[in-house]
């Protein structure tokens, strides 16, 4: 039985993850220019494993505590997602890619602060690891299946952030020209936009509570 929530959860927490959000394309950008790939995804995993482990441990009654915190979370988390997907398409525009091309970037706690901003500023991170992962842990009535269910979720957040941190590098060949990788903040700049419009709609529809 234990094997089984373990493997339950694995495939819960790699389902909620896999879709391309915010802190994914970021990770994978990181990746493209092998800067910072470790500390980076180590950052992204072990964020979602406290998320996670506050899930399971019940914590979950907090955005019952706290309604407005959804609400809170939903706007910053779209101000920060507009400036940035801003940034992107500014960069697309003036096509100046050499750092990138050179697998250079910004320093590593600029680098991780961003990330924390992807990270810790999304509701929906609350929502998928407070929330849901908490819920479907309570199926499960003694502590060590729970347990077990919350692990298989953190073991899937970090084989897929290293997955894609690294992964990533295969493409590096196809990087080598400006143009891709405008193609790619391009993409990046849209998904940045459309997460962020999502987030108001929420606010502005109620959904977030």
């Amino acid at each position: 039985m234990s094997l089984s929530a373990g493997v339950t959860g694995f495939a819960t927490g790699f389902s909620l993850i896999l879709a391309i959000g915010a802190q994914n394309a970021f990770v994978l950008r990181q990746g493209l220019m092998r800067q910072h790939v470790f500390w980076l995804c180590l950052f992204c995993a072990t964020s979602d494993a406290a998320l996670i482990t506050a899930g399971v441990l019940g914590f979950g009654a907090l955005v019952e505590a706290l309604p407005a915190l959804p609400t809170i979370m939903a706007l910053a988390g779209a101000g920060f997602l507009l400036v940035y997907g801003a940034m992107r398409f500014l960069a697309a525009a003036k096509g100046n890619y050499a750092m990138e091309i050179q697998g250079k970037s910004r320093g590593l706690w600029a680098t991780l602060a961003i990330a924390a901003a992807f990270t810790w500023a999304n509701p929906h991170v609350y929502l998928d690891t407070l929330g849901l992962i908490g819920a479907i842990s309570t199926s499960y009535g003694d502590w060590t299946t729970r347990i077990t269910f919350g692990a298989g979720a953190v073991i899937s957040s970090f084989v897929f952030f290293f997955s894609l941190g690294y992964g990533a590098r295969f493409l590096a060949p196809v990087m080598q020209k400006p143009a891709a990788w405008r193609v790619l903040d391009v993409i990046i700049g849209v998904v940045m936009w459309a997460i962020a419009a999502k987030l108001m709609w929420g606010v502005w529809s109620g959904s977030l509570h």
